[in-house]
């Protein structure tokens, strides 16, 4: 007998069960929370946050890189930076701040952020801050009052080399300061160079004109990143090894320079098909970096990361519900959902990225091959192609159904919300899903609370001028 039900299609297509996901009574099952419950208490459109994720994934990257590091005999420390701007929300920065991590930085209003979490004491004055990004005279304001404020391990990282001047005249004593490499793009890519960080030509002689005779800066830092991230591919490790070379280049003349800082880049899983092996990849770095030093006969440096989607991003998930079907023509089926792909999943739309799309019930019903459409009267708000193939499948909607098919959306906790201007106007007027925070109690208890409502038609008027 042939199988055609949903469920055997994941079932043979996949391992499955599989971390994070399980079926329970034909329901799926996220982290260990019934989804099913969650559409029976809140409704839908919604969006859920399953905080302990966020320490299981920094646990995991720190563990790697130590274990690499004792291995293989490197000196140097792992330091783990979170990226804020993946998610600037109070409840991911003070979870991440739980577990022992650093803080990097990207724009003006960042500092004003950390000066509430030193406030609420989640930071203090020894916690590591890496200032990132082209500094605005605003932003090289903030990051020098936090300097002569005693926070005793802030490293703006010079984005150009006018930047210095700033930190020249605004910072009152001594001033740790890190030097951002421009990396080569891809070959196909638009442009040959980043236009993030200096041109690698022009460091060693930036260094040696501008900052190896003024006794106000010490260079402690030199910060590279890779687009499109940590892959096992020649264009990184081409990247690498020349950020590696330009490491000990600098080093044998700027004796304080101790720390290597390459990014962020570390994929999630986007896919139930993802492979991706954490251990290989974070092996190499490290004896790639321990084999130029030891050729160099140079100490090797403490290694700096700067994970943003790899920390938060498998913590976030969006659910819908199918509003109907619709058949356009004898091939194509469009399951309309109860909000806009362009407005809570802009990187859908904008950068064709792709998550892990499951149904949450029916995983017993046929499947079929569909197209998924938002609300919005857009052509460019849909969804239909998966990862691992250029299609969607998800299981038909009978009419002896009693319930709709709800459908999720998962590993979308990165960037998704400070793309779409959470909670500011959308397109088409259509509202932010509500929010809900889950979490585990001190008795190890799973807890859900409803962080935001939906959004109301009054908070959009207010914006908009009409109230």
């Amino acid at each position: 007998m042939i199988k055609n039900r949903y469920f055997d299609l994941i079932d043979q297509t996949f391992y499955f069960p599989q971390e994070g996901f399980d079926i329970e009574d034909d329901k799926l099952v996220f982290n260990g929370v019934p989804l099913m419950y969650l559409i029976k208490k809140y409704g839908t459109p919604l969006k859920l946050t399953y905080l302990p994720r966020i320490g299981t994934q920094i646990k995991r990257a720190k563990n790697l890189f130590t274990k690499a590091m004792k291995t293989s005999g490197y000196r140097g420390k792992y330091n783990y930076c979170y990226c804020t701007k993946s998610s600037h929300f109070s409840y991911v920065v003070k979870e991440v701040l739980k577990h022992d991590v650093e803080i990097e930085t990207s724009s003006s209003f960042d500092i004003d952020l950390l000066r509430r979490l030193f406030e609420e004491e989640f930071i203090d004055k020894e916690t590591i801050i890496v200032n990132n990004g082209f500094k605005t005279r605003e932003y090289a304001e903030k990051i020098s009052s936090l300097i002569n404020e005693g926070f005793e391990n802030v490293i703006p990282v010079l984005d150009n080399k006018i930047e210095l001047d700033h930190f020249e005249e605004l910072v009152k004593g001594k001033c740790n300061i890190g030097i951002r490499v421009a990396t080569d793009e891809e070959p196909n890519f638009e442009f040959y160079t980043s236009r993030l960080g200096i041109r690698s030509s022009e460091v060693i002689n930036y260094y040696k004109e501008r900052i190896a005779g003024n006794s106000k800066f010490e260079v402690k830092m030199l910060h590279f990143f890779v687009d499109t991230g940590i892959k096992d591919s020649i264009y990184y490790w081409g990247e690498l090894k020349k950020a590696v070379k330009m490491y000990c280049e600098l080093k044998k003349i700027c004796p304080s320079l101790d720390s290597l800082n390459i990014g962020g880049g570390m994929p999630i899983r986007n896919s139930l098909g993802f492979e991706f092996d954490y251990t290989y990849m974070v092996r190499e770095i490290v004896n790639l970096i321990l084999a130029a030093c030891q050729e160099e006969e140079i100490h090797e440096p403490d290694i700096f990361t700067e994970f943003g989607k790899y920390t938060v991003g498998e913590s976030g998930a969006i659910i819908f519900s199918v509003l109907g079907q619709k058949q356009q023509n004898d091939a194509e089926v469009w399951y309309m959902i109860d909000n806009s792909l362009i407005t809570t999943m802009p990187d859908s739309w904008g950068i064709a990225e792709r998550f892990i799309l499951l149904p949450i019930n029916k995983w017993y019903n046929e499947y079929r091959r569909v197209n998924i459409g938002g609300l919005s009267c857009d052509n460019s708000d849909y969804y239909n192609s998966e990862v691992h193939e250029s299609q969607v499948y998800l299981p038909t909607i009978e009419k002896k159904d009693q319930e709709p098919l709800y459908l999720g959306f998962f590993h979308t906790g990165a960037y998704q919300d400070s793309l779409s201007g959470y909670g500011g106007i959308k397109h088409c007027l259509i509202p932010s899903p509500k929010h809900i925070l889950i979490y585990k109690d001190s008795k190890g208890n799973i807890v859900d609370k409803l962080y935001k409502e939906e959004q109301k038609p009054e908070d959009m008027l207010r914006i908009l001028g009409y109230i």
